[in-house]
């Protein structure tokens, strides 16, 4: 008796080892802060989000007369999402659009866990791959000059593809690095269709329930063969920084950031704040979990 319960307990032992060598949370939550972190849902797990994007905080459009954003607001976005297992995640929200360009946003995903960072197999990072699209469905106007004019349907579409790569330094410290392409169906006369961009962030967690993020999109293709910068030319990259904090089910963001919209087809073209003219905006994001 005594001998079948020393092994069971070394047992228990060396599988507690093995499964600690897997990073759990390199990132808290399926988001950084505007994009997606390297993070998917447990299996049967539903998520509902709640986010949203304020006014200017300061700049033109900003200050005490419209309370600092508060009387504005940016953009809205509701969603439920899926873990179909612990590595295969789904997800549709809506969110009220910026109107610049686009109101009226379905959006619809899937993220898929390649690797998960494991010191014991030598498996230094973890890796997911993201593809999404959105629709919108405001009224088309008539002026064919604009681009919510939609000449056909499929003008309406804009998709998105991600590698992202994360890998967490100890206890409290995580990076992650996110290639994205966004190509849109129909543009303006001085934009482009493909756009590449470059996503980085990082993670501090001052305490188990606390953290410190930052994230920027680098946008790589403006116009390469422009000469004269006519192409995208009031465009700026996606800079944000906000605290998270964990509760019992729930995820809570403050952001503050330069972008207006949800989702990288969104927030990777259309940013047309700048930051160094204190063009910035308060958000936030809250999630709740259910196991179903």
């Amino acid at each position: 008796m005594i001998n079948k319960l020393c092994v069971l307990f070394l047992g228990i032992l060396i599988l507690t080892k093995i499964h600690a060598q897997d990073v759990m949370e390199t990132f808290n939550g399926t988001r950084i802060l505007n994009g997606h972190s390297v993070e998917t849902l447990k299996k049967n797990t539903l998520q509902f989000r709640i986010e949203h994007r304020f006014g200017n905080i300061a700049g033109p459009s900003g200050g005490v007369q419209n309370f600092f954003g508060f009387d504005q607001a940016a953009d809205i976005r509701f969603a439920f999402e899926y873990g179909l297992s612990d590595d295969l995640m789904i997800g549709f929200g809506r969110s009220k659009g910026t109107g610049d360009p686009y109101n009226s946003l379905l959006d619809g995903f899937v993220k898929f866990r390649i690797l998960r960072q494991n010191k014991a197999k030598n498996r230094p990072i973890s890796l997911t791959v993201y593809a999404a699209s959105t629709l919108t469905y405001q009224q088309a106007t008539e002026n064919i000059s604009m681009v919510q004019s939609f000449p056909e349907f499929a003008h309406r579409f804009a998709y998105t593809s991600q590698i992202n790569i994360a890998r967490k330094f100890g206890e409290r410290v995580s990076l992650a690095f996110m290639p994205t392409y966004v190509h849109r169906n129909y543009v303006n006369a001085n934009d482009i269709n493909e756009i590449l961009a470059l996503g980085g962030a990082f993670n501090v967690k001052i305490t188990k329930e606390l953290g410190i993020i930052g994230e920027y999109y680098h946008t790589l293709y403006k116009g390469i063969f422009d000469v004269e910068n006519t192409l995208r030319p009031n465009n700026y990259n996606s800079l944000s920084a906000g605290l998270e904090w964990m509760t019992n089910g729930h995820n809570f963001k403050i952001v503050l950031t330069n972008s207006r919209g949800f989702t990288e087809s969104q927030f990777i073209p259309y940013t047309y704040s700048n930051w160094l003219n204190n063009e910035f905006r308060l958000g936030f994001s809250i999630t709740r979990n259910f196991k179903i």
